[in-house]
């Protein structure tokens, strides 16, 4: 094989990869995977000052949202990571152990 041969060879794509280890990208709100976490965060509404910061970070997009501002916890897809309790300027969400 000469070396032109091998730069345009290509590897197959993960289309091709056997079903159940690799989700395709944006499919996350479809699976509930709320019960994989062993904390939770919880927000405090008098606290939260609205920054956006959570839901900026939150790679579930588990904020919930209403009107603009910060409105919850989506619990089904939240997976207890801590970015939104972390992120948190006032420090509105902060993480619990799961019941």
């Amino acid at each position: 094989m000469s070396k032109a041969e091998k730069v345009t060879e290509t590897k197959p794509g993960w289309k091709s990869l056997p079903e159940g280890d690799i989700l395709e990208a944006g499919t996350a709100a479809k699976f509930k995977t709320g019960s994989w976490r062993s904390e939770k965060p919880v927000w405090d509404e008098k606290r939260c000052i609205q920054c956006m910061f959570c839901w900026i970070n939150c790679p579930d997009a588990a904020i919930i949202l209403k009107d603009g501002k910060v409105a919850g916890i989506d619990y089904d897809h939240c997976k207890g990571c801590g970015i939104c309790a972390k992120e948190c300027p006032p420090k509105a969400s902060a993480l619990k152990m799961e019941k």
